[in-house]
């Protein structure tokens, strides 16, 4: 017989950021789950900003696959169509980058799509179900834009075609994911000069008329021209999850006007409300700063994984940065700085020093002062309440005490719940975090640095012999100030990650 899924045990609740409020989460069709979420415009390397957004919604990610729901998850690659500042005037983001770098604007899509998807590689966050690009979907948004026309939403002006956002509003509400009023918005818009094809300073463009220097163009009734950045989102989610589907994720920089926007355009082609649940997450701060190219308060996840910043005091590895994350919950503003990731290296590693500990433990007839079964249910109690990812470490943490009185042996553990607290343990650990044990995936590292290690404890000896006690004792500090701890006895010595 089969098992019954954990969905239909846990009452998941989402934030949905277009209530404003926690919802009982109920799929369109049971046991299947559509999910969308923005992914980058390829025309630079991935920041960490971008990195945190799709790192949570990994997560998220996992545990619906963990609850044993059909996860199609699309993210897309946005390759045109994303112009400067996020406007409907300038220059393509990837046509400039390819002009100043004298390269085809698909060459640098190549790259740094490469780029992204290595770094997410780096923080073992799983591929997509489909990954489509903008430029691989020009046919359908031409679609879309005629039927928008043709349902009175659209027009032409000079070759380009705009959103008449008012004409939308008199029978829908624009703003209503971001909060906004429409008349507020009109009545605080100045008229610039470079909106003269547009009716009102809001309308936003479904297709641009391309400039003669602009590279990236198609043919299309109206001109040889590009489409509009909000479209493709509209298009790409719509062809492979449906006209209505269950969750759209992103960051909380994209609710206006990208979000929005996306909301206008699906119900003014299709007549509905395109998504059920809106998931933002939010942004990163570095030591208390917004993270900003312009200002150097930035930091690249190859900086971050070489140690090669002014920021930080070492390298630290992507699990340990991805577990950092995990400690905050998603909806949350998260600030990186050396002392909070040096509490995450220590913390991670005291729960991967609990999971081999968990291998050496010997099960007695009954168990003591920690009921199992109870913590495993104020688990997915944590999880299940948007993904309260920080809850559920404090929970983790909390079976890590458990683990260590049964390995000093104050306490004892029944052979049931001890299987029991291993398979919880490598679920959440592993399966919904994301967490690699670095000690296990890293074997020519972890040798590496267990040489480099007994050289040192073999030089300290040396000192200590010649009574080179100051020597002696900087090797120790050292090495315990980077998180490793020597430990003498009458055997030698020996060392352990703290």
């Amino acid at each position: 017989m089969a098992a019954i899924p954990l969905y239909k045990t846990q009452e998941l609740k989402i934030y949905n950021s277009i209530s404003g409020q926690k919802e009982t989460f109920n799929p369109i069709t049971e046991g299947n789950i559509g999910m969308y979420v923005c992914g980058p415009t390829v025309y630079s390397n991935v920041h960490l900003g971008n990195c945190r957004t799709f790192i949570s919604f990994d997560m998220v990610f996992r545990y619906l696959k963990h609850l044993g729901y059909k996860v199609r998850y699309v993210r897309n690659i946005t390759d045109a169509g994303h112009l400067e500042n996020d406007a409907d005037e300038g220059e393509d983001k990837v046509a400039k980058k390819a002009r100043l770098e004298q390269l085809e604007p698909m060459e640098i899509v190549q790259r740094y799509t490469l780029d992204f998807h290595h770094v997410m590689s780096k923080f073992n966050a799983i591929a997509p179900s489909i990954e489509p690009t903008a430029t691989g979907h020009i046919v359908e948004q031409i679609e879309i834009i005629k039927t928008i026309i043709d349902n009175g939403y659209a027009y032409e002006s000079n070759g380009s075609i705009y959103f008449d956002v008012k004409k939308f509003n008199e029978t829908n509400h624009y703003g209503k994911l971001s909060g906004r009023n429409l008349e507020d918005m009109i009545a605080n818009t100045r008229e610039l000069s470079a909106q003269s094809d547009k009716k009102n300073p809001q309308d936003f463009a479904l297709w641009k008329k391309a400039e003669p220097q602009h590279i990236m163009r198609w043919p299309s009734p109206w001109s040889d021209g590009f489409p509009g950045w909000h479209l493709e989102c509209t298009v790409m989610s719509t062809k492979y999850l449906g006209e209505r589907f269950d969750i759209h994720g992103g960051g909380m920089d994209l609710k206006f006007p990208h979000h929005e926007c996306e909301i206008a355009q699906g119900e003014a082609a299709c007549g509905q409300t395109p998504v059920n649940y809106w998931m933002h997450a939010n942004m990163l701060t570095l030591n208390g700063k917004k993270m900003s190219k312009s200002t150097g308060n930035t930091i690249s996840p190859a900086e971050l994984f070489t140690g090669n910043n002014d920021f930080l005091a070492k390298s630290f590895d992507p699990s340990i940065v991805r577990f950092f994350m995990m400690q905050a919950h998603y909806r949350s503003i998260l600030d990186f700085s050396n002392d909070a990731l040096e509490a995450s290296e220590k913390g991670f590693y005291k729960l991967m020093d609990a999971i081999q500990t968990i291998e050496t433990l010997t099960p007695e007839a009954k168990t003591d002062g920690f009921d199992v079964q109870a913590w495993r249910t104020s688990c997915y109690e944590a999880m299940s309440d948007d993904f309260n990812s920080p809850i559920l470490i404090a929970k983790l943490f909390d079976a890590v005490k458990f683990i260590n009185t049964v390995k000093e042996q104050k306490v004892s553990i029944s052979s049931t719940d001890l299987e029991l607290l291993k398979e919880t343990m490598h679920g959440f650990i592993f399966d919904v975090l994301g967490l690699v044990n670095s000690n296990e995936t890293s074997s020519d590292t972890s040798d590496k640095l267990s040489g480099t290690v007994e050289l040192l404890i073999k030089l300290r000896a040396e000192a200590r012999i010649n009574k080179d006690f100051a020597t002696s004792d900087k090797i120790r500090d050292e090495l315990l100030a980077m998180g490793i701890q020597l430990k003498d006895s009458r055997e030698g010595t020996t060392f352990s990650l703290n």
